[in-house]
C-alpha cells in the first residue's frame, strides 16, 4: 500500500490554496468574530473526515493525495455547520466523505461533498443548523473572502460559475425587493454582505469535481440555483436558501455533462 506520508506535496496545486484560505477564515472567526472555541468540536470534524478519507480511498482508488479534498470538507463544515454534540459532528464528517465514493455517475460524484453532508446531517440529526449571522458585517473580512476566492476560482476555472450565480441572485432579488416592493437598497445590500453567502459562492458552488464540464453548462446550472434559491427564499422562507438549492440541482450536472460535451476536470 502507499504510504499516506510518500505523497508528495505541490504547492501548486490549487487545493493548498483553498486550504490555506479557508483555514484564515476559520481563524478570523475564533480569535476576531469571537466565535465558540470549541477546538474538541473542530478536531472531531477534522479527524473523522481525513479517516473516513483514507479508509475509503484504501478500498478504491488508493490516490492518497484526495487527503486535501478531505481537508477542504472539514474546514467547510467547520465555517458553516453548527451542531452540539459530538456524535453529530461524526456524521457530518463520515457523510460528507462517503457521499463522494459511494454516490456517482460515470466516474464523477454528484454532489457537493460538504453541501450534501450540511444538509443530510440537519436532516437526519435535528441537532445541525447554519448560522449566517456569525459572520457579522465586517466589509474587510467579505473583501478578503471575495479577492481570495477569485484567486482561487482563477486556478481552476471556475469563475464564470461564481459570476453567474451570484449576478443572477442579486438581479432577482433587487427587483422582487427595492422595484416591486419599494425596499431600501440598503436591504438587499445587507443580504448579499453574508459570509456565508459568499462562503458559498466563492467556495461551495465552484467545486471544478461537481460542477458541469462544459462553462456553457455551469452558466445555466448556476442561474438554476439562483433561481431555485430566489424562490425558497421569498416564497418558502428558507433559511441559507441558495446551500439547499445547490443540493436539489445537483443531479442536474448529469444532465449538463450528456448535452454539452467537454473534457472532465482533473486536479492532475
Amino acid at each position: 500500500m502507499r504510504s499516506v506520508l510518500q505523497i508528495p506535496i505541490n504547492f501548486r496545486d490549487p487545493r493548498w490554496f483553498q486550504i490555506s484560505f479557508l483555514s484564515f477564515f476559520l481563524i478570523y472567526g475564533i480569535f476576531f468574530l469571537d466565535w465558540e472555541m470549541d477546538i474538541t468540536r473542530y478536531l472531531v470534524i477534522f479527524g473523522s473526515a481525513i479517516i473516513a478519507q483514507i479508509v475509503c480511498t484504501y478500498f478504491t482508488t488508493k490516490d492518497y493525495s484526495s487527503i486535501k479534498s478531505a481537508l477542504i470538507s472539514a474546514l467547510s463544515l467547520c465555517l458553516l455547520l453548527k451542531t452540539n454534540l459530538y456524535a453529530t459532528a461524526v456524521i457530518a464528517a463520515v457523510i460528507t466523505i462517503a457521499s463522494k465514493f459511494l454516490i456517482r455517475y460515470n466516474n464523477k460524484h454528484i454532489f457537493n461533498p460538504a453541501n450534501f453532508g450540511i444538509i443530510a446531517t440537519i436532516l437526519l440529526t435535528g441537532d445541525a443548523w447554519l448560522s449566517p449571522g456569525q459572520w457579522g458585517n465586517s466589509m474587510l473580512l467579505l473583501f478578503i473572502i471575495g479577492i481570495t476566492g477569485f484567486a482561487v476560482l482563477f486556478r481552476v476555472g471556475r469563475i464564470d460559475t461564481s459570476i453567474a450565480f451570484i449576478s443572477t441572485f442579486f438581479a432577482l432579488e433587487f427587483m422582487q425587493n427595492v422595484i416591486y416592493k419599494g425596499w431600501p437598497l440598503d436591504y438587499v445590500l445587507h443580504e448579499f454582505s453574508s459570509g456565508t453567502l459568499l462562503l458559498f459562492t466563492f467556495f461551495m458552488i465552484t467545486d471544478p469535481k461537481t460542477t458541469p464540464n462544459s462553462s456553457k453548462a455551469r452558466i445555466i446550472w448556476s442561474v438554476m440555483i439562483a433561481l431555485l434559491a430566489f424562490f425558497l427564499t421569498n416564497w418558502f422562507y428558507v433559511h441559507a436558501a441558495p446551500v439547499w438549492a445547490l443540493v436539489i440541482s445537483a443531479p442536474v450536472t448529469a444532465l449538463l455533462d450528456k448535452v454539452f460535451i467537454h473534457q472532465k476536470f482533473s486536479w492532475t
